[in-house]
């Protein structure tokens, strides 16, 4: 069964930086698409990230672009989130979630576009 478990959140000041890790098991990712998203209490949830297999294509919410940068290591089936110049606004739940297609080609990495979903990792900035 494919599981997806992030970790590395915390609580961190404004202006600080915090490096999420996604760790998938039970079937390797390295060959999809993934992504990270976002939701605030009250707050639908928003997209955040995304990189294709080869991590030739990015993709960035337009509240992170500049400071948050996705990556990943399939050899180790791990993707990461590295969270710069963070902001109490950046507070939430962060979700890791898997695609079931390479994303080789551009695409539009909205929410439906992921079949796999972790539990999430929770982010809070204080100011």
């Amino acid at each position: 069964q494919a599981q997806l478990v992030e970790s590395g959140g915390g609580v961190v000041q404004a202006g600080g930086s915090l490096r999420l890790s996604c760790a998938a098991s039970g079937r390797s990712f390295s060959n999809n698409a993934m992504g990270w998203f976002r939701q605030a209490p009250g707050i639908e949830r928003e997209f955040v990230a995304a990189i294709s297999w080869s991590s030739e294509y990015t993709y960035y919410g337009d509240s992170v672009k500049g400071r948050f940068t996705i990556s990943r290591d399939n050899a180790k089936n791990t993707v990461h989130l590295q969270m710069n110049s963070l902001k109490p606004e950046d507070t939430a739940i962060y979700y890791c979630a898997a695609t079931l297609f390479s994303g080789a080609a551009p695409w539009h990495p909205s929410e439906t576009a992921f079949t796999f979903w972790g539990r999430g990792t929770q982010v809070t900035v204080s100011s």
